[in-house]
């Protein structure tokens, strides 16, 4: 989680706070920095927003897995 924090530009307890929903909303460009980080699309992050239903889909690179794993 610190990796990803740092690359996206972000402190750690930022990262923390956003995924116990203490900062209940993260700037646009916060969340397009972690989405990145992790090799996700911003287009199936809010497809996912708008219809929980539908997954998430990773990017296929190994740095995005790397992330992940």
């Amino acid at each position: 989680m610190v990796d990803v924090a740092v690359e996206a530009g972000i402190s750690p307890e930022t990262l923390r706070k956003i995924e116990t929903g203490r900062v209940a909303t993260p700037s646009f460009s916060t969340i397009a920095a972690i989405v990145t980080v992790l090799g996700l699309s911003l287009d199936e992050v809010w497809v996912s927003v708008v219809d929980p239903t539908q997954p998430v889909r990773l990017a296929a690179t190994s740095a995005s897995r790397r992330r992940i794993a």
